[in-house]
């Protein structure tokens, strides 16, 4: 069963003769546990749909379900809640408070949610651990190489314990081995910790992780292909590279 579902999913910047389709008519559904990648050319629409899956934007037409509730059917502040609770966001730049550690950072959401101090940080510093930051909980963004900065940044998405982690091009800012142990923790966060992962990329080897590729061109899904096949595809691509 899915646990987010995308119906029809279509948006439109402008109007007139000035109006962009950004996306049109997607539907996808995303799974308790997959990790799904979304590829595909700058500007087919990319960016919007994750920012539509994860309550950022409205779409202009379309909807999305989450855990059987539909985005459109709510008022802002309940939408804001839908997403400290149920939704962890990570960015291509981190969005990391300066001023803030690391463990002061992985604790911000729960503390925006109500929870004490105190267990903000506890549940802050067992996330922290479990991502291999546990020691660097007192240092602060500036004082962290960017795949740590990205790994605090994983910690604070799933620090309420979300469902759903929406990763807009993760990797995009590191080096190529940062890039690779980013990738391996999303596939941890779907493999160990049953978390739905969905990141947007433009880098091939962080995709080959996911369970899916879901191909965009022009705003519309021109390839939705599972591990299974692509890994069938290059057995049978094998032979003929060879002759």
């Amino acid at each position: 069963m899915a646990l987010i579902q995308a119906e029809n999913l279509t948006k439109i910047y402008g109007k007139g003769e000035t109006a962009v389709l950004a996306l049109d008519h997607v539907n996808l559904g995303v799974d308790a546990g997959e990790f799904v990648a979304i590829m595909g050319p700058s500007g087919c629409g990319k960016s919007t749909l994750l920012h539509l899956l994860g309550g950022l934007d409205r779409p202009t037409e379309g909807r999305v379900i989450i855990d059987d509730t539909s985005l459109a059917d709510l008022p802002d502040k309940a939408l804001t809640e839908l997403r400290r609770r149920k939704i962890g966001f990570v960015f291509q730049f981190f969005n990391l408070i300066p001023v803030l550690t690391a463990l002061e950072n992985a604790a911000l959401p729960l503390a925006l949610d109500g929870a004490g101090l105190g267990a903000a940080k506890a549940r802050a510093a067992e996330w922290l651990k479990r991502v291999d930051m546990g020691n660097r909980l007192a240092n602060r963004p500036n004082e962290l190489s960017g795949g740590q900065q990205q790994r605090v940044a994983i910690a604070r998405a799933l620090v309420a314990e979300p469902k759903l982690i929406l990763a807009d091009e993760p990797t995009g800012n590191l080096d190529s081995r940062a890039s690779d142990e980013i990738a391996r923790l999303l596939r941890q966060v779907s493999d160990e910790w049953g978390r739905s992962v969905v990141t947007v990329t433009h880098n091939a080897s962080v995709a080959d992780y996911a369970d899916r590729i879901v191909m965009l061109r022009d705003g519309a899904i021109v390839d939705d292909r599972r591990r299974a096949d692509r890994e069938e595809l290059t057995v049978q691509a094998a032979p003929a590279a060879l002759a």
